[in-house]
């Protein structure tokens, strides 16, 4: 770690995490062996599992879980809020007493391309691909590979991911 990261003291490093420059984690947990890029940002309660790749400029907000193996391309940034308001009725700005936290989870071995959006409350499937560019508005099913705006189904892999190997 390094002067040109901000990482608090409440964050939970696995070994071997590669850290880039100019990045901000705070209240997250990392596993083991996993690379982050330059300029993301890690919310606390966010957790990204072991041997991924967090490509630079990407946001992961709290609720956030990335089980292994997972690539997360550059730019891509999730949500946690599906009707995000600034103030409540009464005209103060909100506390995090005046909202929840509305989850997504990327299951293990999935690709995210390079600027998609995660709408919350969904689930990226095992071995899915999501294609850059992407917004992602419901769950993708297990070994799909979706595309556009919103995200549709354009094939599913049809033999396991073995490293960069992928069948279509």
């Amino acid at each position: 770690m390094n002067s040109l990261n901000c990482i608090a003291d409440d964050v939970k490093l696995g070994s071997n995490v590669r850290l880039s420059r100019f990045i901000n984690l705070y209240g997250c947990e990392i596993g083991d062996e996993t690379k982050i890029g330059a300029f993301v940002e890690i919310q606390k309660n966010a957790r990204v599992g072991k041997h991924c790749k967090i490509s630079s400029h990407t946001f992961i907000c709290e609720g956030v879980i990335i089980e292994n193996n997972v690539f997360i391309g550059h730019g891509v940034t999730f949500t946690n809020d599906t009707y995000p308001r600034a103030t409540t009725s009464d005209g103060t700005l909100q506390t995090e007493s005046d909202w929840k936290v509305e989850p997504t989870i990327v299951r293990k071995g999935a690709s995210i391309g390079s600027g998609a959006t995660l709408l919350c409350n969904i689930s990226v499937g095992e071995n899915a691909i999501v294609g850059a560019g992407s917004v992602v508005t419901k769950d993708v099913p297990p070994n799909a590979i979706v595309a556009g705006n919103p995200a549709r189904i354009l094939r599913y892999i049809q033999s396991s991911v073995e490293g960069s190997n992928v069948r279509l």
